[in-house]
């Protein structure tokens, strides 16, 4: 009897763990001439498994993550006067993109090992370099990828951003920039109470090219010797133009 009665308590308690309803404000970004970037609304609901209100106090972190993609990282040393590729590093599988927001600073939510559990910042970003290298020099040229890439737009960290309505509804806001990869992107939502997630849920978003810009991407990718020739011809032809114009100065 104290068994049964024992795992019913563990039911109950499990019971009590919210359930995440989210969403996002389009599952398809298109990327056509004149694209100049995205607003993305990521929102949903904090529940429980009755389908009522938590009625608790919740933090919640939301994770924007692009196509994975190999990176390689040149440091450039200066060297008699000039500047020259020194040492490198190539990341297996780094982010395209890749952006946090939370209700709150994140080492006021959670402690460095759940953060890094879940990736939860950029401080705690896996990447993965190819080949054997010092844990040292794997830190620094890691570093190094985040600060480059955080600088072009592709990085972000918007601590409160994330807007929380009555312990029920969440809101946040993401921008894709203008020079966004294509592919899936995996938006995946925490709630956190008490320095622990105690419930998740993902949603994706598509982003894709559009018209002259999608014949070009198809064409690159699939035939290549036909989209050299287009570049050729394309170069070509510009520079025909270009001398004529000159030559009516």
């Amino acid at each position: 009897m104290r068994l049964l009665a024992l795992a019913a308590c563990v039911l109950l308690l499990g019971a009590r763990d919210p359930i995440l309803v989210p969403e996002i404000s389009q599952h398809e970004v298109q990327v056509r001439q004149g694209f100049t970037g995205a607003d993305l609304l990521l929102f949903g609901a904090i529940l429980s498994p009755e389908g009522s209100r938590a009625a608790q106090d919740y933090d919640i972190v939301v994770v924007l993550e692009g196509p994975v993609q190999s990176i390689v990282l040149r440091e450039k040393q200066k060297i008699a006067g000039m500047w020259i590729n020194a040492d490198s590093l190539e990341f297996r599988s780094a982010p395209s993109y890749f952006a946090v927001a939370s209700s709150r600073p994140i080492e006021k939510i959670v402690d460095d090992k759940t953060a890094a559990i879940y990736e939860l910042g950029l401080k705690w970003l896996q990447l993965s370099p190819i080949g054997v290298i010092d844990p040292k020099e794997q830190r620094r040229f890691s570093g190094g990828l985040v600060d480059l890439m955080r600088r072009e737009g592709f990085y972000r960290e918007d601590e409160g951003a994330v807007k929380i309505s009555g312990q029920v509804l969440y809101s946040a806001r993401m921008s894709l920039p203008s020079s966004v990869q294509i592919g899936t992107y995996t938006a995946e939502t925490f709630a956190i109470r008490n320095g622990k997630v105690v419930a998740s849920a993902i949603t994706r978003v598509e982003v894709t090219k559009e018209g002259f810009e999608r014949f070009v991407a198809v064409t690159a990718e699939e035939r290549g010797l036909l989209y050299g020739l287009f570049a050729v011809l394309v170069s070509v032809g510009m520079g025909w133009i270009a001398g004529r114009l000159f030559a009516l100065v």
